[in-house]
């Protein structure tokens, strides 16, 4: 059976494309790729088929990590074709668990809950004027979704 996850940021053109790539960077390198459908949206949709930002991008390929994908808004649909939302914050969760419709099957979770080091709120580099930032949200992407999977696989979850 196919399981589905998607990441969810406020605009789709950092963190969420950044989670999305990882997410499905580590399923393929578990041999797992077959079992899951990745995407991922924003709250808003004021980037909507927008590239990720130039940053976001430059961050995975300096990871090897190739993304094409273009920002779009999150719909109630997701609520009932994904199985894990990831939000990248608390205004996420809260955004995600209002919108979410009541026949909904989808588990909303924060992403960074499974940060092994406990870094909860994966950060938001939007407004900075470098890519350390970018950097740093793809360090605490790698750790919490190898944790999510970790737990999945465990049974924990």
């Amino acid at each position: 059976m196919v399981k589905a996850a998607l990441f969810v940021c406020l605009g789709n053109i950092c963190r969420s494309p950044i989670a999305d790539a990882v997410f499905l960077k580590i399923v393929t390198e578990r041999g797992i790729a077959d079992q899951w459908k990745v995407d991922s949206a924003a709250i808003g949709g004021w980037h909507s088929g927008s590239s990720p930002d130039s940053r976001a991008t430059k961050t995975l390929t300096n990871h090897g990590i190739p993304y094409d994908g273009r920002a779009r808004q999150i719909e109630d649909e997701d609520f009932l074709e994904f199985d894990y939302i990831f939000g990248m914050d608390d205004k996420n969760i809260s955004n995600l668990k209002g919108q979410q419709p009541p026949e909904s099957r989808a588990k909303i979770l924060l992403l960074g809950d499974f940060d092994p080091e406990g870094d909860k709120i994966i950060r938001d580099p939007y407004y900075d004027s470098g890519s350390e930032g970018f950097e740093k949200c793809y360090q605490q992407c790698v750790r919490s979704c190898n944790g999510f999977l970790d737990q999945l696989e465990q049974g924990k979850i």
